[in-house]
């Protein structure tokens, strides 16, 4: 449980601030609420009691449900929150299956998954772990940004 931060500015274009302003704010929060609902589906990590809800007043997404895993609640939180226009994701999702929680890592002008997997692992080789622990979000190594918040599992 709790709440995470995330740069508003930052990620997936998922709802316009058009859009926004000229729906009424009960619509325009149901709007967003289901674009980032449709989008951690079409990612395939929605478990079947998934649930959204949208607050544009503070830029705050609150998702609930029960994850399958840990893996599985982060990648949602982290789809959640990497949405432009989103600045904190508030975790009322469960989890069957506890496992360790990973760290979390704004990526920074100038970052690579090298360089992250160095300063979190001590080793630039191990960015395949950190790679393949942000699909499917993530679909290239090259191709991460500014803002971006991303999952660093426990070194196994």
């Amino acid at each position: 449980m709790g709440l995470f931060a995330f740069i508003r500015e930052a990620g997936e274009k998922l709802f316009g601030t058009g859009e926004a302003k000229a729906a009424d704010p009960a619509t325009a929060n149901a709007t967003a609420a289901e674009a980032i609902h449709n989008y951690i589906v079409a990612l395939k990590l929605a478990p079947p009691d998934l649930g959204v809800s949208f607050d544009g007043a503070r830029s705050l997404v609150t998702v609930t449900g029960t994850a399958p895993d840990q893996a599985t609640r982060e990648k949602i939180l982290l789809a959640a929150g990497n949405v432009a226009g989103v600045a904190e994701v508030e975790n009322k999702l469960s989890v069957a299956r506890t496992e360790p929680e990973a760290q979390f890592h704004t990526v920074v002008r100038g970052d690579t998954l090298s360089a992250i997997a160095k300063k979190f692992y001590g080793d630039a080789n191990k960015y395949p772990a950190i790679f393949e622990a942000n699909k499917p979000m993530l679909s290239h190594p090259d191709k991460i940004y500014p803002g971006q918040v991303l999952r660093i599992p426990p070194q196994g």
